[in-house]
């Protein structure tokens, strides 16, 4: 500055001449700043939404001069460009939104904020690195509100299963019932006098039945009548 007045030349790292008296030099800081701001919007179902966010941002070092020309130092830059311009942003888009739209559409939110407050300010001289939604918070009584909504669905949900299983165990029932009545059906149809007495025969255990008689118990003995008819056929 001469003599109080910015001037146009911006003076970068390192070492410079300067004239004593006629000549005096401010200093800001280029590096990134992050700061943190909360405010207070509403959705478009009118919802209280209190937002924190969280914003890095730099003076442009080709502009220092300018800046510090229309705005001030950092402090001023905080409290007289970012602070109303945040407000401002957030309260325009969340208004687009419904609460509902915040919170499962939540980086599409940020996105639109981080674009519109890099245009806002880039007027300044101040550039926008970046934007995080750090913290949304509701009202309480909206957030009990979502809370059981979340359990009726969960609940529903549960139901439907629960249908579903019922309905699989169910036709599970019938495909077990018509496999058995097809197999008695194949058997029905396969058994024959043979095949009978081939299981009986398999299944004896080498004991006759026996049958109460006058002198003791006598064993019962089943006599096949062709057998019988051959030998005597062969006796004679």
């Amino acid at each position: 500055m001469k003599f109080g007045k910015v001037q146009n030349t911006v003076l970068d790292e390192g070492i410079h001449p300067i004239l004593p008296i006629v000549t005096s030099v401010k200093t800001l800081s280029v590096r990134v700043n992050q700061n943190t701001f909360k405010a207070d919007a509403a959705s478009r179902d009118l919802q209280k939404i209190t937002t924190e966010l969280a914003i890095n941002w730099h003076i442009d070092p080709a502009r220092v001069n300018k800046v510090f020309q229309q705005v001030g130092d950092e402090e001023q830059i905080i409290n007289g460009i970012i602070t109303p311009s945040v407000s401002e942003i957030l309260k325009a888009a969340t208004s687009k939104k419904t609460a509902e739209e915040i919170i499962t559409r939540r980086t599409e939110l940020k996105d639109e904020i981080d674009r519109n407050l890099k245009m806002r300010i880039a007027a300044y001289g101040i550039i926008v690195d970046d934007v995080s939604l750090v913290n949304f918070s509701f009202s309480p009584e909206f957030s009990k509100a979502i809370e059981a909504k979340q359990i009726a669905e969960q609940e529903a949900k549960q139901a439907e299963f629960d249908v579903q299983k019922a309905t699989q165990e169910a036709q599970a029932d019938v495909n077990r019932a018509k496999g058995q009545a097809e197999a008695q059906r194949l058997q029905r149809l396969t058994l024959t006098p043979d095949l009978l007495q081939k299981q009986a025969i398999e299944k004896w255990d080498g004991h006759f039945p026996t049958v109460m008689g006058g002198n003791g118990t006598l064993p019962l003995i089943n006599i096949n009548p062709s057998s019988l008819k051959e030998e005597t056929t062969k006796a004679q």
